[in-house]
């Protein structure tokens, strides 16, 4: 029989990325990223948020651009699968840790300017700017963005048959 190993993890960074390099000279990135479940309280009818925490690690290129653009509050999208080791503790206990070792990565959100243009003009490569930039971006983005960007978010779907390809 088949089986399947498969985790789709969206959430927070908790922490700047951690890279370090194996005796080869591949990169090896580490994170921690947390997900939030929200749900209301059958007893109290109150909303309750419950956090987890999840270790990932990216290896190779893909650890290289993981520690380049990731930061402390970026959103991420990974997916990847489980991976258990077995460790010694300083106490000489041995324990289990269960890590998510990633395949693909995608950066979201824009809030601290993914995908635009830097301070100093050039593009930011799809990474995040820094957080300070976040307030001139938007003074500049008129000049740089076509009219629709103005339309209100209810528009007519007349429109768009234009943009149909078929």
């Amino acid at each position: 029989m088949a089986s399947v190993n498969k985790v789709i993890i969206v959430g927070n960074l908790g922490a700047d990325p951690e890279t370090r390099y194996l005796p080869s000279g591949d990169a090896v990135t580490s994170i921690r990223v947390a997900t939030t479940d929200r749900y209301k309280d059958k007893a109290t009818g109150e909303m309750r948020e419950a956090t987890e925490w999840h270790s990932i690690s990216f290896f190779a290129k893909l650890a290289e651009i993981a520690g380049q653009y990731l930061r402390k509050g970026s959103q991420v999208y990974v997916e990847g699968s489980l991976r258990t080791r077995k460790y010694t503790d300083k106490n000489g206990v041995e324990k289990f840790a269960t890590d998510i070792r990633a395949d693909s990565m995608q950066m979201l959100g824009s809030r601290q300017g993914m995908g635009g243009p830097s301070e100093d003009g050039g593009a930011s490569g799809g990474g995040y700017a820094p957080r300070q930039s976040a307030p001139a971006r938007p003074a500049a983005a008129p000049a740089s963005r076509p009219a629709p960007a103005a339309k209100p978010a209810a528009s007519n779907f007349d429109d768009m048959d234009d943009d149909i390809p078929f």
